[in-house]
């Protein structure tokens, strides 16, 4: 298949169309109620709270509520990998495009490149684009994320050792207690009693479907009494992590944001060359043998590489006085630039997945 056929199939698929139109109508909605007065500024707030204690670890759960099978199973583990190793390499690659600004202000453009917010602004893109599958790896994805924004990032901002409350954090979080409860048990399911039970598909048993062997906890199948209700509860995470996020854009000034240079040469390092250099070397990785991906796990991590500033960086940055003023502006700036870039990305993704390089 040719570039122009690839383009072409790529934007007229009805559900890659869709899925943008989506995150891009739900976030302008959002930002509209904002400057109409119809939601106030702290809603974005609440909305927020809602997503990460409640929405997030639902999706992130039943995510991994199915099979287990090598190749799955060998794709988890190099996400893993990568979601490790793309940090430390960030570490030492982020400071290069900074190495005119001085102290703090290279210290804090480095540290808001490296991170993103994969888990507010990320899965739900991943979710409404590869559906379960991919909302899986970005959980994968994120152990490493979290062990890095938790430990270097803090260390980096505030100049102090580790605290028992980061700690407290890293391993509380809701989200993380979802993700390595999902995870582990998702990885031990074949070593666990089985039963049998009603074929079921997306929360509803199938008709003829017949039965399968199960572990006992595949709630997916043995109890939809109990994963209905979490379904329900992750479906609300694409829908109000983008309106939350068009709230927020709705509450700054954007004329204020934007007079600053050194926040528009942020935005675009953090949302086009991270994910830039993430894609090339993974392609590399995958071209040589060395760490083959499937499609689905490549565009996860991609995705997950082109968000804006990462909240928790910038609360770093306001908590330990690093150049606060700047990281509210660059967070404003890069969420727009996120919001802008993602639609190509995703399109970009679509055609590599045409090119015959995945399996």
């Amino acid at each position: 298949m040719g570039l122009v056929d690839a383009i072409k199939q790529t934007f007229t698929n009805s559900a890659i169309i869709s899925s943008i139109t989506s995150v891009i109508f739900i976030i302008f909605l959002g930002f509209y109620l904002r400057k109409r007065g119809t939601l106030g500024a702290d809603f974005g707030k609440v909305l927020t709270k809602v997503v990460l204690a409640v929405a997030l670890p639902a999706l992130a759960f039943n995510s991994f509520m199915a099979p287990i099978n090598g190749d799955t199973l060998r794709q988890g583990m190099s996400v893993l990998v990568w979601g490790i190793l793309i940090y430390i390499i960030l570490i030492f690659v982020t400071p290069l495009p900074y190495l005119k600004y001085k102290g703090d202000k290279r210290t804090t453009l480095s540290v808001l490149t490296i991170f993103g917010s994969t888990t507010f602004f990320g899965i739900p893109i991943v979710g409404a684009v590869l559906g379960p599958k991919g909302v899986m790896y970005s959980s994968i994805f994120n152990i490493g994320y979290r062990i890095f924004l938790y430990s270097y990032g803090y260390i980096r901002m505030s100049g102090l050792k580790m605290d028992r409350d980061n700690v407290k954090k890293m391993f509380l979080n809701p989200v993380v207690i979802a993700t390595f409860l999902g995870l582990i048990l998702w990885l031990v399911q074949d070593a666990m009693p089985h039963v049998t039970a009603a074929v079921a598909a997306n929360g509803a048993v199938v008709a003829g479907g017949g039965t399968a062997s199960v572990a006992f906890y595949r709630i997916d199948q043995t109890a939809l009494w109990l994963f209905k209700p979490l379904q329900y509860l992750a479906n609300l995470t694409s829908p109000l992590a983008w309106l939350a996020i068009g709230i927020t854009l709705g509450s700054i000034s954007f004329k204020e944001a934007a007079s600053d240079s050194t926040s528009w040469y942020y935005s675009l390092n953090k949302v086009i060359l991270v994910p830039l250099l993430n894609l090339i070397l993974l392609l590399i990785l995958n071209a040589t043998g060395i760490m083959p991906v499937s499609y689905v796990a490549l565009a996860t991590m991609c995705i997950m590489m082109a968000t804006p500033t990462a909240a928790v960086t910038s609360a770093y940055a306001i908590s330990f006085d690093h150049e606060a003023v700047m990281a509210s502006d660059a967070s404003l700036l890069s969420t727009i630039v996120a919001v802008v870039a993602m639609p190509f990305w995703i399109a970009i993704l679509q055609i590599l997945n045409t090119t015959g390089l995945f399996k």
